[in-house]
């Protein structure tokens, strides 16, 4: 029987994730009340008392989608419906495992270094603080300006992109999001209470993200960042970014400073992204309620905004973060923002038409006519999952023409959100016990909310819903979900799969409980659901689903690895980021793995006789967390997150040595992983 680590920490935040990571990352959500706590029947008095009066004006233009919401989606009428809802049962095969997962899996480990399997080397791509631009210095902590971390890497690195770079031969463009700033472990002496100006404006320039060219080894899968590049570039907290789509120009957009509601300085705690088939880079703004101080609506309630001082005090330095001044401010932020890494003069547009409200992620896919599907998740407890479908198709081609239609491939469409219905309701008991069709499943509905500036939501014009958008799925009633993290469509069959990280609230005190998608009370370790759109189509206003994995210790029958021996898999806790290899598999990131080891990279077999087999790939440093993965051919790249990140430490007592080693910075930075006999990764 497999012996499980102890667990690293007691603390009330849970498993392996520290309270220092909380306070830093999402502003303490776990000890707020969860945000939603509508009934999903009724939220008119929240409306009322929040949104414009205007909505009581547009009434004839809403459609409402009460019949759609009662329609009930037969999994059999679809071939790839059914093929989701049917069990596969498990075919030994050979023994050294699906292709791209042909590794000897890493152990669970708590060492302070990045484990890779045997036969595999590393080296580090970039750390925080390198200098990318021209005329920026190297990495001085002791003499750090907010000029020169412009110029610089950014903090804690999330979401990663690798993306060709045409006529350089070797290199490849990377772009990374920078999700948030622990000032304890950047600045010695750091006085909470007290940040100076200059620490503030250094955690500005470190937020945001980094455009890098990066030049391949010929005989190794080593990345080297290509300083003083022309495509090179930073954005960051006082960068301009442009409001696009439905909702630009709306008076809920509109700031003293900005009078348009059009033009929004920086971008904000963004987490995970995507890349377009049209060569962008989307980027997805999750907690940006922690940097607003003195909230006081209704709507800043259901997003999280607290009524008092942030923990970074910004708003004593820039009235835009003082809601009481600038009360719309914080309708600004929380956006899925495209960026254009070839064009480094190029204004990044926040896509208004995706939605407003804690985005972790955002995936595309095309249609078979070539329109695009955004696949998107909120990341909160008791949130919704969301897709939005353009109305447009996108060009081929490079040409100048191709290239600036498909930049407004993300300005109109509808915007949908989730709602699901299990084929054993009456089976689930929360604690995780197959129902008596041996799995997870049911069937599922895109409700849409908005198209254009037309509102499908009773009581709520277009514009609310996208400002709005948590309010508009509470009243048609979305599902509540354990934390819709990362939506990834399989680029070979196109289901969709969803990570929900964790949720241990459900099923208590006056909290929902445990639903065939979401089968646990009190669930610390996550699943992932598998979505198949009816018909293949994903336009459908349909889908089937079921539950592929029920993370946690695999001896504990409250697991499920899609009916793979579970003996033989590696356990796994709270499931984050997720990607594709060439070969099909899923690779899934974990944050805050309450199992006792630290947080890793997995690989999963999603087709054949080997679905469900799952294998650990690699384990990172004390306090860190696993991010952006990407898997090419000859590499897997990784962005260490938060490094040291543990209670009690600081710049002075350092939890972790990585990356330099003892008396060096505990610098967060990004990974690559490669053969040593430079053959391709897992085969």
């Amino acid at each position: 029987m497999r012996k499980l680590l102890p667990l690293l920490s007691t603390n009330p935040h849970g498993g392996g994730r520290s309270a220092l990571t909380c306070r830093f990352r999402c502003g303490d959500a776990c000890f707020h009340e969860v945000p939603n706590t509508s009934d999903n029947e009724y939220v008119g008095d929240v409306i009322a008392g929040a949104l414009s009066r205007r909505s009581m004006m547009r009434a004839a233009a809403v459609v409402t989608v009460a019949t759609a919401a009662g329609t009930s989606l037969a999994v059999g009428n679809a071939p790839a419906a059914q093929a989701a809802s049917q069990a596969r049962p498990h075919t030994p095969g050979r023994t050294e495992g699906a292709r791209g997962l042909r590794f000897s899996p890493v152990a669970p480990n708590t060492a302070d270094q990045v484990t890779v399997p045997a036969g595999y080397a590393q080296s580090v791509v970039i750390r925080w603080g390198e200098p990318i631009l021209r005329g920026a210095p190297a990495f001085d902590a002791d003499k750090q300006t907010a000029a020169a971390q412009a110029g610089q890497f950014g903090y804690n690195n999330d979401f990663l992109s690798l993306l060709p770079l045409r006529g350089e031969h070797g290199r490849q463009v990377l772009v990374a999001n920078h999700e948030y700033t622990d000032e304890i472990l950047m600045f010695k002496g750091y006085d909470s209470e007290n940040p100076t100006r200059e620490q503030v404006e250094i955690a500005w320039a470190a937020h945001g993200l980094s455009v890098v060219v990066v030049q391949e080894e010929h005989r190794s899968g080593k990345l080297t960042p290509v300083t003083r590049h022309p495509l090179n570039r930073r954005l960051h907290t006082t960068s301009e970014f442009e409001l696009t789509g439905p909702a630009a120009g709306s008076p809920l957009l509109r700031t003293s400073a900005d009078p348009s509601g059009r033009k929004v300085l920086g971008t904000l705690n963004n987490c995970a992204g995507g890349t377009t088939p049209w060569g962008t880079t989307l980027h997805g703004e999750e907690n940006f309620n922690q940097y607003f101080a003195n909230g006081s609506s209704p709507t800043d309630k259901r997003y999280g905004i607290g009524s008092g001082a942030t923990e970074r005090k910004w708003e004593r330095f820039d009235r835009r973060f003082d809601l009481k001044q600038e009360p719309n401010e914080a309708h600004r932020q929380g956006w899925v923002v495209e960026l254009d890494p070839y064009d480094p003069d190029s204004t990044p547009k926040k896509r208004t038409a995706l939605g407003r409200f804690k985005h972790e992620a955002a995936q595309p896919r095309l249609t078979e006519d070539g329109r695009p599907v955004v696949y998107m998740g909120d990341d909160e407890r008791f949130d919704y999952f969301y897709k939005f479908v353009s109305s447009k198709r996108m060009k081929k081609g490079n040409s100048r023409a191709a290239r600036e239609h498909n930049l407004t491939l993300l300005d109109e469409g509808t915007l949908y959100v989730a709602k699901l219905t299990g084929d054993t309701p009456q089976d689930i008991d929360g604690t995780g016990k197959l129902p008596a069709d041996g799995e997870f499943d049911g069937s599922g509905q895109w409700i849409p909310l908005a198209t254009g500036d037309v509102s499908h939501v009773p009581g709520m014009t277009a514009e609310e819903v996208y400002v709005f958008t948590r309010l508009a799925g509470d009243k048609v009633g979305a599902t509540k979900m354990d934390r819709p993290e990362d939506v990834e469509p399989s680029p070979r069959t196109g289901r969709v799969y969803v990570a929900l990280t964790n949720n241990t609230n459900r099923g208590k005190g006056t909290n929902p409980g445990a639903d065939e998608a979401n089968p646990r009370n009190l669930n610390k370790h996550g699943q992932i659901l598998e979505l198949a759109e009816h018909w293949d189509d994903p336009a459908s206003d349909g889908f089937a689903w079921r539950l592929f994995l029920v993370a946690g210790d695999p001896n504990d029958p409250a697991t499920y690895y899609s009916g793979f021996p579970k003996e033989k898999v590696s356990p796994i806790s709270c499931p984050d980021n997720v990607a594709f290899d060439p070969y099909g598999n899923l690779w899934i990131s974990t944050d805050g793995n309450q199992l006792g080891s630290h947080d890793g990279l997995f690989g999963v077999a999603t087709q054949g006789e080997r679905r469900g087999e799952l294998k650990q790939f690699l384990t990172v440093p004390k306090g860190a967390e696993t991010c952006g993965p990407i898997i090419q051919d000859r590499r897997v790249v990784v962005a260490v997150q938060h490094p040291g990140e543990i209670d009690g430490a600081s710049v002075e007592k350092p939890a972790s040595v990585w990356p330099d080693g003892p008396g060096r910075l505990v610098r967060p930075s990004v990974v690559a992983v490669w053969r040593r006999d430079g053959r391709d990764i897992g085969v």
